[in-house]
């Protein structure tokens, strides 16, 4: 009997031991410091941006598709009929969420680039505004990080200033993505929309529109710069009717954010393109960007690059 109790205690003094060494190992191991915490916070930022304009309006409406032959079709009926209820509110100002632009994780977004706001003019809230937005880019970071989020200190700068940003009017047909997209204070680029912003919304309203769109993010490419401005000049016509005053802004770094697979002008890839933009709005570029776990492997997450977004005043001719 004293045997087996002398044994007992031999093992439960080398469990304490070895629990003791286990502890002492894991304190003295290194713990992630503030710098690389915030590195994480801010690729997990930029990665919850990039996977809710890819997926979330295609995924939401399987899902609502799925869910119409399930116990839970309800759920797709009473969405079908808010749509159909609420189908001319992003025409109309849209449904934005102040909350939404203070989100804290818009801070960590803004600084994984990081993005910053010049200004050079004052901007009266007595006037209405179209902001000419160069260039598009693969995904528009700079526009959305400084005229949706207001994470770049837009609403300090221009106090009585209502940024808006507009998109595809098809986003705005798509479940749940709709709602998303309106919160934030995006509208779609349609006459309506934008007319109804600059002469039925009262004043202090600034319409940002991406000018070259689509078309214009099939040349970009890190160092290069192509501009489309020919036969893209209706925001011109509607700030003479509307009375409203432009404003020119480039974003510099917005082109190195990713890498493209640009085809000549005149190839077969480049018509099938063209066509397919034409059709659909959008085009479907060829490009990559870092993966998630290193800067060196290959996904569909932005390169960390500076993006400065410099604007500047100009009345009507």
């Amino acid at each position: 009997m004293k045997t087996i109790i002398a044994a007992c205690s031999q093992n439960l003094s080398g469990s304490r031991a070895g629990i003791q060494a286990a502890l002492r190992t894991l304190l003295a191991a290194p713990w992630p410091s503030q710098r690389d915490i915030r590195s994480w916070l801010q690729l997990l930022a930029v990665l919850q941006w990039v996977l809710s304009f890819l997926l979330l309006g295609t995924v939401s409406l399987l899902l609502l598709i799925y869910l119409v032959f399930t116990s839970f079709w309800p759920i797709s009926a009473l969405y079908l009929a808010w749509i159909i209820f609420d189908w001319d509110t992003p025409e109309k100002g849209g449904r934005r969420l102040p909350c939404l632009r203070r989100w804290t994780v818009w801070r960590h977004f803004r600084d994984y680039f990081p993005v910053k706001l010049v200004k050079t003019h004052d901007l009266s809230p007595n006037h209405n505004y179209i902001i000419g937005s160069h260039p598009h880019g693969i995904l528009c970071v700079g526009a959305f990080c400084n005229f949706i989020t207001g994470s770049t200190g837009f609403g300090e700068m221009f106090p009585g200033i209502r940024p808006f940003l507009t998109t595809l009017a098809g986003n705005f047909r798509l479940p749940v993505f709709r709602e998303y997209l309106m919160s934030g204070g995006l509208c779609p680029v349609t006459r309506r929309a934008i007319g109804y912003l600059l002469s039925k919304n009262g004043t202090g309203n600034a319409v940002a529109i991406v000018i070259g769109g689509a078309a214009e993010s099939l040349s970009c490419s890190p160092g290069v710069t192509t501009l489309i401005l020919k036969n893209r000049k209706g925001f011109v016509r509607m700030a003479l009717q509307h009375g409203a005053y432009l404003v020119p802004s480039f974003s510099f770094g917005e082109n190195d954010l990713f890498r493209q697979v640009v085809f000549e002008e005149g190839s077969w890839m480049r018509s099938i393109q063209q066509r397919f933009q034409k059709m659909m709005g959008f085009a479907p570029c060829v490009f990559y960007g870092r993966g998630l776990t290193s800067v060196r492997s290959r996904g569909f997450l932005p390169y960390a690059r500076p993006i400065t977004t410099v604007g500047e005043h100009r009345t009507l001719p």
